[in-house]
C-alpha cells in the first residue's frame, strides 16, 4: 500500500515554474512573518496575547520539546485541542520538528480517534483536560497511544509546559513538497478520510487566498468555527490571517454571546462561519447591543448558503458577504469583492488559481453542455491526487489527476460555480459531514437492530439533518438506539435527530435499500 500519492514530477516542475510552490516549508513561513511582524500581536484567545515573535519562539520551544521526548521526522501526531493559543504553537512545533500533525476536531470521541491513531500508526496526541465537559485524558486512555501531551492538568501523562527543552539541539531538515499534515475529509463512507498535505501545495492556496480576501496588517480574523477545520485554518484562516501580518482572535464557541463581544473588543475585521452559525447571527443582531461595525466581511462556506439568508448579510450585519465553496482535498472558490451583489447571492465563487481545472460531467463521464448541471471533477496546484493509504478507495476518487468532488454544481459564464447538491451519499448537518455508512454500521451492531439506513431530511437552519429508518428485532426505543452510539463514541453530530422504525425497508430493482424511496415516505409523513 502506497502511503500518499505525491504530484507528478513534471507536474510539481511546472507548478514550481510558474511561482506557485516557493520551496518554503511551515516552519520557514512562521520565522519569516516573526522577523517581518515580531513585536504584532498574532494570536489572542481567553486568556493570553502572543506577539509574531513570542508565537515563533514558544513553537521553537516545541520542535526541541518533541523531539526530546523521541518525536522524530514522519512521525504521526494527532492533535485534538480547542481554540486555544497553544494550538498554533504545538502544530508549528511539530511543523520544525518535522512531525506530520493528524487534525482532529473536539466532538471526535474514541471511534474516530482509535482509527486515527491506528490509521496512521502515531506516536503521539496533543489533547488538552478538559474541554465542554469531556476529560480528553480518560479517551487518551483509550487509545493507548506511546507519547500523550496534555494543555492543562496532565494526569498521569506529560503537560505541554513540562516538555524537556534541549534548545542545543539540532532541528530536522524539511523537504516543502513533502507530507506536512493530514487533514480530515468529509468522508461518505466510514470514519473521514485523510488527506496528504504538503507544504508546498498548501501554502500556495493560503498566499493566494489572503491576497483574494484582502488581508494585510489592519486585518482582524475571527475564528469562530473549530480552529482545526480547513476553512478557518487556509481560507483564508489563521494561515493567511500570519502569512499578511494580521491578528487572530480564537472563539471559544461560535455563539452571538461569545463572538459578537469578541468582534466589538477586538475590532475584528472579517470571520468565517457555516450557514446555521450565520443565520443565528442574522437572528440575533436585532436585539445585541455590541457594536459590530469593524466588521467588513462575513465569509459563509462550508455548506451552500440559501439565497435569501444571503441578501440578508449586507443589511442586517453592515458588513459585506463572501461566499466561501471549497474542500479539505483542495479546490476552494470564492466570491470577488468586485463581483455584483446579485452574483455573491446565487453563487459560490470562483476558483483561486488559473490553473485550477473543472470538469462538470454527466455519470459516464460525458462533459456537460455549459451551463448544465452535472458531477464536479477537479485538479490543479493545491488538489491532493490521492488519500492517505487508501488505494482503494483513489482508484475510484481519481481520474487522470482529478479528484471526484460528490458535487453537483454549474459553472455561470463568469466561471462561477453554484452548487446545486451532493452526489455521494453524504449527510451535510451545518457543515459537518456525516457518512450514513457509518452510522448505520454502528446501528446494526446493536442487538435489536436487524438493519438500518440513514438518510437526509431538508432543514431550514442546519440545511440537513439526520433520520436513522430502523428495521428492529427485537425491543428496542430511539432514544436507546441514541445512548448505545454515545456509549460506542460516535462523535455528537453523527448521533441521528430522528429515529423511525419501518417493517421493512423499500429496493430498488437491483435489490439495493431505496433510499429516496425513504426520504419521499419520510416526507409524506
Amino acid at each position: 500500500m502506497t502511503d500518499w500519492v505525491p504530484f507528478p514530477d513534471d507536474v510539481a516542475a511546472r507548478y514550481r515554474e510558474l511561482g506557485y510552490w516557493t520551496g518554503e516549508t511551515f516552519g520557514q513561513f512562521l520565522a519569516d512573518r516573526a522577523a517581518r511582524f515580531a513585536d504584532r500581536v498574532a494570536v489572542v484567545d481567553d486568556r493570553q496575547r502572543w506577539t509574531y515573535r513570542e508565537l515563533d519562539e514558544r513553537a521553537t520551544r516545541m520542535a526541541h520539546g518533541f523531539v526530546a521526548r523521541g518525536i522524530e521526522p514522519g512521525d504521526r501526531v494527532v492533535v485534538q485541542l480547542p481554540n486555544v493559543a497553544e494550538f498554533l504553537s504545538v502544530v508549528f512545533g511539530l511543523f520544525r520538528a518535522g512531525a506530520v500533525p493528524v487534525f482532529a476536531l473536539p466532538p471526535h470521541r474514541s471511534s474516530e480517534i482509535s482509527y486515527f491513531c491506528s490509521h496512521t500508526d502515531a506516536v503521539g496526541y496533543v489533547i488538552a483536560d478538559k474541554f465542554g465537559g469531556f476529560d480528553y485524558r480518560v479517551l487518551a486512555d483509550q487509545v493507548g497511544v506511546r507519547e500523550v501531551f496534555v494543555l492543562g492538568d496532565p494526569g498521569r501523562h506529560t503537560a505541554l509546559d513540562d516538555v524537556p527543552v534541549d534548545p542545543s539541539g539540532e532541528l530536522p531538515t524539511v523537504d516543502p513538497s513533502g507530507l506536512a499534515f493530514l487533514q480530515l475529509s468529509g468522508g461518505s463512507t466510514g470514519v473521514p478520510k485523510l488527506i496528504p498535505r504538503t507544504h508546498d501545495d498548501y501554502l500556495y492556496s493560503v498566499r493566494e487566498s489572503a491576497d483574494i480576501c484582502g488581508l494585510d496588517t489592519s486585518s482582524v480574523y475571527l475564528v469562530a468555527l473549530p480552529v482545526a477545520h480547513n476553512f478557518p485554518m487556509s481560507s483564508p484562516g489563521i494561515l493567511g490571517a500570519l502569512h499578511a501580518g494580521a491578528r487572530i482572535v480564537l472563539a471559544s464557541a461560535p455563539s452571538p454571546d461569545v463572538a459578537f463581544g469578541l468582534i466589538e473588543r477586538e475590532r475584528v475585521t472579517i470571520t468565517g462561519v457555516v450557514p446555521p452559525i450565520a443565520l443565528v447571527w442574522l437572528d440575533a443582531v436585532a436585539t445585541r447591543s455590541e457594536d459590530l461595525s469593524s466588521l467588513r466581511v462575513l465569509q459563509v462556506g462550508g455548506a451552500k448558503f440559501a439565497e435569501e439568508a444571503a441578501r440578508r448579510v449586507r443589511p442586517e450585519l453592515g458588513c459585506g458577504l463572501q461566499q466561501v465553496f471549497g474542500m479539505a482535498e483542495g479546490l476552494v472558490n470564492y466570491t470577488r469583492f468586485d463581483d455584483d451583489e446579485d452574483l455573491v447571492a446565487i453563487s459560490q465563487g470562483r476558483p483561486i488559481s488559473p490553473d485550477d481545472e473543472l470538469l462538470v460531467v454527466d455519470s459516464d463521464d460525458v462533459p456537460v453542455a455549459p451551463g448544465e448541471v452535472g458531477h464536479l471533477l477537479t485538479r490543479g496546484p493545491y488538489t491532493i491526487r490521492g488519500y492517505y493509504r487508501a488505494d482503494e478507495h483513489n482508484e475510484v476518487a481519481f481520474t487522470d489527476g482529478y479528484y471526484r468532488t460528490g458535487d453537483l454544481v454549474r459553472v455561470l459564464p463568469s466561471g462561477h460555480v453554484v452548487v446545486e447538491g451532493r452526489a455521494k451519499d453524504q449527510i451535510n448537518r451545518g457543515g459537518e459531514k456525516v457518512a450514513a455508512e457509518e452510522v448505520e454500521n454502528h446501528l446494526i451492531a446493536h442487538p435489536a437492530v436487524h438493519d438500518a439506513a440513514v438518510v437526509a431530511v431538508p432543514d431550514p437552519f442546519l440545511g440537513e439533518r439526520t433520520c436513522a429508518f430502523v428495521v428492529a428485532s427485537g425491543e428496542v426505543t430511539g432514544p436507546q438506539l441514541r445512548a448505545f452510539l454515545r456509549e460506542r463514541g460516535l462523535a455528537a453530530y453523527k448521533i441521528p435527530d430522528r429515529v423511525e422504525f419501518v417493517a421493512e425497508f423499500p429496493h430498488t430493482g437491483v435489490g439495493k435499500t431505496s433510499r429516496r424511496d425513504l426520504r419521499r415516505a419520510l416526507g409524506g409523513r
